[in-house]
């Protein structure tokens, strides 16, 4: 496929320009007078956040000409961006191969796998880190059979959030209040949400406050990275230093305000819920009056995990 089909392809242009939906009035413990919001990211055509990195990081590989002779795309996941990454693959005409950890949600699995991809699962106790090690050992001892994505590196991650979530997120809030965001919320999985974000958040408006999600140990929460234990892989492409305030969500809590936004309409998994918790918190302080975080993906790829079970 030549890169000018491939960037107009349809399912591309359906990628980004989610809605922000204001939140304020399914939690009525907010102070007076603050207002939160979220990017509903599940609208996308693969259902989370990820399509925008992996739209960009796939795009830009074809341009590049890193497929070439038939190379498949290899990266790890926890299961979202293995989602995008096969969708756009089976668009695009890329052979795709995602290295997941084996306790991502079935659902995730099967959409991945549903797509084509080929699934090379690793064993869940190992976590994330273990599942990295092992795409970046696939892509160097087999360097004519794969290229090595490796989103928790590539700069086109970031960059794809820094160009759309991240205004977006200014033109929207703008439209809404007359100002600019006065907190954003996130969490690190690649950090590319959080950085391009971020960054793109911090050229606006300077003071803004920005607090990030800490999961906790294994199980914790899918997607997410603790970064507390010795040994633990920071992604080269976080920014830490935007960080202002780091805060660990148990699952428990995550779950609970997944059931609360369900009541309100909004079906969404549990790193959303997450995020929305300490969106919460960080509004408590009173000091914040438009809180704005991302709801990134849809609760039903979590049906199997027994957190909407009664």
């Amino acid at each position: 496929m030549s890169t000018g089909a491939t960037a107009s392809h349809p399912i591309l242009a359906a990628v980004g320009q989610t809605p922000l939906v204001e939140l304020t009035p399914a939690f009525p413990e907010l102070p007076p007078g603050t207002r939160l919001f979220a990017k509903l990211e599940s609208v996308n055509p693969g259902g989370s956040i990820k399509d925008r990195p992996v739209s960009r990081m796939i795009t830009r590989a074809l341009a590049e000409g890193r497929l070439a002779g038939g190379r498949r795309l290899l990266d790890s996941s926890s299961g979202n961006a293995g989602i995008a990454y096969a969708m756009l693959g089976a668009a695009l005409g890329v052979p795709i191969s995602i290295v997941v950890p084996g306790n991502a949600s079935r659902e995730r699995l099967d959409r991945i796998a549903a797509h084509g991809a080929e699934l090379i699962l690793t064993d869940p106790v190992e976590g994330y880190d273990f599942a990295l090690r092992h795409a970046k050992h696939l892509a160097a001892t087999q360097p004519e059979r794969y290229w090595y994505s490796n989103q928790y590196a590539n700069e086109n991650n970031w960059r794809a959030h820094y160009e759309t979530t991240g205004v977006e997120i200014l033109e929207q809030v703008r439209s809404a209040t007359g100002g600019l965001p006065d907190a954003f919320v996130a969490g690190v999985g690649t950090g590319g949400t959080l950085t391009g974000v971020g960054r793109r958040l911090r050229e606006a408006a300077p003071q803004v406050h920005i607090a990030s999600v800490i999961p906790d140990i294994f199980p914790g929460l899918e997607g997410l990275k603790p970064l507390g234990t010795e040994g633990d892989i920071v992604p080269d492409i976080l920014d830490e230093a935007l960080i202002d305030h780091r805060q660990i969500v148990p699952i428990e809590d995550a779950v609970a305000t997944c059931r609360r936004l369900a009541r309100a309409g909004y079906y969404v998994g549990p790193s959303s819920g997450a995020y929305v918790h300490l969106a919460l918190r960080v509004a408590a302080l009173g000091a914040h009056r438009v809180v704005v975080t991302v709801l990134n993906d849809t609760g039903e790829r979590y049906v199997s995990t027994g957190m909407w079970a009664s």
